[in-house]
């Protein structure tokens, strides 16, 4: 007759055996959230394309608009066109005492602009058209 005492297995499980978590670089960070940006894709499906879970993504986006990712906040070349007739426009605004005064300008697209405060308005209502996308 067989004996039928039970033997327990235990089975150890160790960091070094299984899959570490990934590390993913700033510019892949970079290149996933304004994947999730474009289109009318969102923010799950991109997710779940890349095998990253809904809420990283979310953190990612907000690093992102903050500029804490490495390379969303530094400049790039973008191209750039004017027209020949500039668009009309009030009184210019006076420039204040200060030369050195700046302006922040919040565009709807997340993007941050700062100019000096006496630039030219012609000048910034060019640039904010092809910045902001419109």
């Amino acid at each position: 007759m067989r004996d039928l005492t039970s033997e327990s297995q235990i089975e150890v499980l160790s960091a070094a055996d299984g899959v570490r978590r990934r590390h993913w670089s700033d510019a892949d960070k970079i290149r996933i959230v304004e994947e999730s940006f474009s289109g009318h894709r969102q923010v799950s499906a991109t997710a779940r394309l890349h095998g990253i879970s809904r809420s990283l993504l979310t953190v990612w986006r907000r690093q992102y608009r903050n500029g804490e990712l490495s390379g969303a906040g530094s400049p790039a070349f973008i191209p750039l066109t004017g027209s020949a007739e500039p668009p009309a426009m009030a009184s210019p605004v006076p420039v204040p005492p200060n030369p050195e005064a700046r302006v922040e300008i919040a565009l709807r697209n997340g993007r941050q602009l700062a100019v000096p405060a006496n630039v030219d308005p012609v000048a910034l209502a060019r640039l904010l058209s092809v910045v902001d996308g419109r």
